[in-house]
């Protein structure tokens, strides 16, 4: 049985809210849809009420989305999703993320950057050799195709989304701010900024980026919607929209080809078994629902690093490094020192493993067992932060499978069928690369910066390649009986693992609903995205809002501490935007309730169907 609705809900108090928010949890019996824009969030719950599903109605956010906050994601990006289907009460992914092009050789890319032999380098988040294949296009076709309900032809599912784009739609205040930053950028990445910026003659050039409330329309984005939905993944990967592709990328100097949009065409996205940890740590065992379940995505996703995170505190506690914390706990200094470290080491190996496992082995089972979680859980030091960069370990003594072939949305779908969407879509970094391809309206992503230029690497760049991928969508089932406990995420770069583990323990632990899981103030390790600092600095940023006492504890037991507040990238930007869907049961009759939380840090909220 799933849990009861009270489950959902810390015990009454006289404390109605620690944390500086005034959102309460949504409910709906019939599907809900969380996510940052209140206009995409409409465009799914649009196709829930015309009778489509879970999987329906997120496509439709996800083009919604494209439209209403750009400055995040789009069809020039990549997707990742975890499906729970009711009726069999399983759980799917979907790996829509694009490749290298054939002629990317480590070789090449480090010759037009121009790096010298003994230098190893980076791919520059603005490079054009950052670009890698957009998989969105694919995915969104390909989860309609595997998960949907089958009612609704894709035309009917994108038709919201396309409005938003011909008609006009009001810009919201994040995207508004994110739209101005990066408006420098598009007008330097290529000829065709004008596509992506609001039409005024009162401007220099007649275009400038908009601003809050400002009424944007986006027609060659909705042009481009409309060819997806009459020709299907063929009029994205070949044609006119494949062959802006490649000029936009070769007239600055790239190498992608018509060859390497054909190839993800034939290949499509692709159906991967979902990796999962099972948690009875703190208390969570001895609970009506045995424990849970968290299901990410496997590499070359970075999913890895919460399981691998969460089975060390588990182990931990087994080994009586930490206590069996209570709510009172939460967001306490011994608390959080548990979090980082296990994160530290987590982030360690997932910086030199996770890779695409149909060119590299990658020891996905190896991580995740018990002997090596309690091997890394030794070096933990309850008394004092590690002042050293971890190495990664070693998991070849222990299973592991053989050779197998933010700025981001996170946003989750559930419907009155039971069935629930964990969805991501991303351009990696703000507009990615910034590129436009001529009338398509959309900009190219800059996945490809996370491939390392070393040839020892795991993650180094080769040809037809999936490198490091920072999005990742959860999923919580629980262990009594595998019904689901809740579809979540937190966007955000590196921020993502740290956001799962966060608001998960804040659920199980803190004993709080979604909406205050959410809203608590976080901590995060490292810069968080690699456009405004280094992802392994040692500094903890920690949301302001964090009591003074947990602060000054992180700071005694060695932590290099920052608080950080306002917006942007050196403030509460570095901590993510996350959205949570339960699933519970009413004690008395048994009717299914969805239950809700949506970041306030982002521009939407929860939405019931």
């Amino acid at each position: 049985m799933p849990l009861p609705t009270s489950s959902v809900y810390p015990p009454p108090s006289g404390e109605f809210m620690k944390w500086p928010s005034r959102r309460s949890v949504v409910h709906s019996t019939k599907g809900i849809v969380a996510c940052t824009q209140p206009l995409a969030a409409k465009c799914g719950i649009d196709i829930l009420n015309a009778g489509g599903n879970a999987a329906d109605a997120a496509v439709a956010v996800a083009a919604g989305l494209n439209m209403t906050e750009p400055t995040s994601t789009g069809i020039g990006g990549d997707m990742f999703c975890l499906y729970y289907d009711a009726k069999s009460g399983t759980v799917s992914a979907l790996n829509g993320s694009g490749r290298s092009g054939a002629k990317c050789t480590l070789e090449t890319i480090r010759k037009s950057l121009g790096l010298a032999d003994d230098v190893v380098g980076e791919i520059p988040m603005m490079s054009i050799h950052a670009v890698t294949v957009p998989g969105s296009a694919a995915g969104w076709v390909d989860t309609v195709e595997r998960f949907g309900s089958g009612k609704l032809s894709l035309e009917q599912i994108l038709a919201p989304a396309i409005e938003l784009g011909e008609k006009g739609f009001p810009v919201s205040e994040d995207t508004a701010f994110f739209w101005q930053r990066g408006e420098a950028l598009l007008r330097k990445a290529s000829l065709n900024f004008a596509e992506m910026l609001k039409a005024d003659p009162s401007a220099p050039d007649g275009v400038r980026a908009p601003k809050a409330g400002d009424i944007v329309k986006l027609p060659n984005l909705a042009r481009t919607f409309r060819t997806l939905a009459a020709e299907g993944k063929e009029g994205f990967y070949s044609g006119r929209i494949a062959d802006a592709i490649v000029k936009v990328v070769r007239d600055r100097g790239g190498h992608l080809e018509l060859a390497d949009l054909q190839q993800h065409l034939e290949t499509g996205s692709e159906p991967v078994d979902p990796i999962s940890l099972k948690f009875r740590g703190q208390g969570t065992g001895a609970s009506a629902n045995g424990g849970i379940e968290l299901w990410e995505h496997p590499p070359n996703g970075q999913g890895i690093v919460a399981l691998i995170a969460l089975g060390i505190i588990q182990e931990l506690e087994a080994q009586q490094k930490i206590p069996t914390f209570t709510a009172a706990d939460h967001n306490t200094a011994p608390y959080l020192h548990a979090i980082i470290e296990s994160l530290r080491i987590a982030f360690a190996d997932a910086n030199w493993f996770v890779t695409d496992p149909s060119t590299t082995s990658v020891p996905t089972a190896g991580l995740t067992s018990q002997p090596y979680l309690a091997s890394r859980a030794a070096l933990f030091d309850p008394a004092r932060a590690s002042d050293i960069l971890l190495e990664h370990g070693d998991p070849s003594p222990f299973p592991s499978p053989a050779l197998r072939s933010s700025d981001t949305v996170y946003f989750a779908v559930s419907d009155g069928r039971g069935n629930a969407v964990s969805f991501i879509n991303s351009n990696y970094g703000g507009f990615g690369t910034a590129a436009v391809p001529r009338g398509c309206g959309f900009t190219l992503q800059n996945r490809g910066a996370n491939f390392s230029l070393d040839a020892r690497h795991p993650n180094a760049l080769a040809p037809r390649k999936r490198p490091y991928h920072t999005i990742i969508p959860g999923l919580v089932t629980n262990l009594a009986d595998g019904s689901l406990h809740s579809v979540f995420g937190v966007m955000g770069g590196f921020m993502q693992p740290q956001g799962h583990v966060q608001v998960l323990l804040g659920q199980l632990v803190g004993g709080l609903s979604p909406q205050q899981a959410l809203d608590a103030p976080r901590v995060c390790i490292g810069a968080g995205m690699a456009d405004v600092g280094d992802v392994f600095d040692r500094t903890v940023y920690v949301e302001d809002g964090m009591p003074e006492e947990t602060v000054r504890g992180l700071r005694e037991l060695g932590h290099r501490v920052e608080v950080l507040g306002g917006w942007g990238g050196r403030g509460r930007q570095k901590f993510g935007r996350g959205q949570i869907i339960r699933w519970t049961v009413d004690e008395v009759d048994g009717t299914g309730l969805w239950s809700a939380g949506s970041d306030m840090r982002g521009d939407g909220a929860a939405y019931p169907a």
